[in-house]
């Protein structure tokens, strides 16, 4: 790993020499703003070489990444695999894993990023107090210097350091001889940094770089560092300058071990961020948790040409699995049920006839549902129950056909879309009244990706399904969109005689 220098994927940007430098006291530390001018700070050493160093530029482009990213709904949130490559590059993916953090309230994120330049035993923690990129300074977190404390993690190793080739394209301010540290002029955590500026509100970062360390001990000192608050990220790119086929089949080798948390398979795959991805994967492990891949490309897809040995880019979150109430052999029944059903009343409109003694009892119990339909990733019919009102295979029956037929945003489904239709079903439990003072404590008490959302505004009422967050992550809109679904003006949620309920579902889909 050491001496690996992404020269193919780093593009530099215009104006990578307009940013004033003021000149630190302390090797490649400079002041922040006046108002943090205490702190010691890490200055960006590849903006305007990975990234724009103009702060409208790369404002813009992080802008226009995240809001041509796709939504992906990830309840339980805990921690994503990143690229780090340039941003023209790896952008993308990257907006990708970064757009899921929209609207959540994370206090911590802890960066995990390979030593391409640095070697060195261990796994280093900066000695300062900030990071700064040019969207602004982020706060480093009070836990990196105890975890320092706790091998493998150290603060700032004494390591032997290849200065990269692109140093005499950097703006910042080389140290004297000797004093380079891991992370002086290490990428694969400073990208990392615009993104999460762009999506998250008052965090604090936990920047860590890995030099040969081993993974699985890292994960253990983890484990008692991070809290519901916390994300991990695992800075990667896959595999490095095959050609395009062959990259392909390699990548997706790597990306199956590590959904599949296949530790042992994971070891033998080509990735620069083996082992913080490793780490992260001991972590799912011992806290049960799961991943699911966002995106694959690579450098052959973004820059459009295929003819020269690729790099590789995935973006892959990790989360906390929802507790399950209904096996796979339930979720199978209501769903072939619901299935019958939008092919019944789309060709004659007729109900299938249940026989009430073939149901399992669960599924007879009396439970709220939805019956949500989409046709090419797009809405074609939501209709259900937010109180419960019937036998839940009865309910997944109405709402199936009130879906198909009776959404009056919708004309009904035609029996030639049948087949191009997919079915979602969401179980909910009873809703339950958030109590809150002021409308800044109803944003600070709401979950998004989480919490369906039941706003009640004087007489008029309208709800939304924790899925809907995947469209609006963003509380202010959510509630303006529920408002304005309810009736009302957008911003009426912050009047009186306003109440809100909250409730949770079990999703599950064909």
């Amino acid at each position: 790993m050491f001496g690996i220098v992404l020269l193919a994927l780093l593009l530099p940007f215009s104006g990578c020499n307009s940013r004033p430098e003021t000149p630190g006291t302390e090797r490649r530390v400079q002041s922040a703003e006046p108002s943090n001018s205490h702190l010691r700070v890490r200055v960006p050493a590849v903006a305007g070489l990975f990234y724009p160093a103009d702060e409208p530029a790369l404002s813009q482009m992080v802008d226009g990444l995240l809001e041509n990213a796709p939504a992906h709904h990830i309840p339980h949130l805990k921690g994503l695999v990143c690229p780090h490559a340039g941003y023209p590059y790896s952008g993308r993916t990257a907006a990708i894993a970064y757009k899921t953090l929209t609207g959540r309230d994370v206090q911590t994120v802890v960066i995990l990023g390979p030593s391409h330049y640095a070697l060195f035993q261990g796994a280093s923690v900066p000695n300062v107090d900030a990071y700064q990129t040019p969207l602004g300074t982020v706060l480093i977190s009070e836990k990196a210097q105890q975890l320092a404390k706790t091998s493998p993690f150290v603060l700032e190793p004494r390591c032997l350091v290849q200065r990269p080739p692109w140093l005499q394209q950097s703006s910042k301010p080389a140290p004297a001889a000797g004093e380079d540290t891991p992370d002086t002029w290490e990428h694969s955590v400073e990208v990392q940094v615009p993104f999460l500026q762009k999506t998250l509100k008052n965090f604090k970062i936990l920047p860590v770089v890995f030099g040969e360390v081993d993974p699985e001990q890292a994960a253990k000192i983890l484990a008692g560092v991070i809290d519901d608050k916390t994300i991990i990220v695992a800075s990667s790119d896959l595999s490095h300058y095959h050609p395009y086929d062959e990259a392909k089949e390699l990548d997706n080798r790597c990306v199956k071990a590590v959904c599949d948390l296949n530790i042992d398979e994971m070891k033998t795959q080509e990735a620069c961020g083996k082992a913080p991805i490793l780490a992260l994967m001991y972590l799912a492990k011992e806290k049960g948790w799961k991943a699911q891949l966002l995106d694959y490309r690579n450098s052959g897809d973004t820059s459009g040409d295929k003819s020269h040995g690729v790099v590789g880019y995935s973006a892959i979150a990790f989360y906390e699995p929802a507790p399950e109430n209904f096996a796979a052999q339930d979720r199978k029944f209501l769903l072939d049920l619901a299935r019958t059903t939008l092919e019944r009343v789309a060709t004659n409109g007729n109900l299938p006839e249940v026989n009430a003694k073939g149901v399992p009892s669960k599924l007879a119990r009396t439970k709220a549902c939805f019956v949500t339909l989409t046709e090419n990733g797009e809405l074609r019919g939501c209709i259900g129950h937010i109180l419960p009102q019937e036998s839940l295979y009865q309910a997944v029956v109405d709402n199936a056909r009130n879906a198909a037929t009776r959404d009056p945003r919708f004309q009904p489904v035609r029996p030639d879309e049948v087949n191009k239709i997919k079915i979602e079903i969401s179980v909910l439990t009873e809703p339950q009244p958030l109590r809150f003072s002021s409308p800044e404590d109803l944003l600070n008490k709401l979950q998004p990706y989480e919490d369906g959302v039941l706003l009640q505004i004087g007489p008029r009422g309208a709800t939304f399904l924790p899925q809907v967050w995947e469209q609006i992550p963003d509380k202010v809109e959510f509630l303006n969109h529920l408002a304005q679904k309810a009736g009302c003006a957008p911003d009426d949620w912050h009047g009186r005689n306003v109440s809100v309920s909250i409730y949770h579902v079990e999703a599950f889909a064909e």
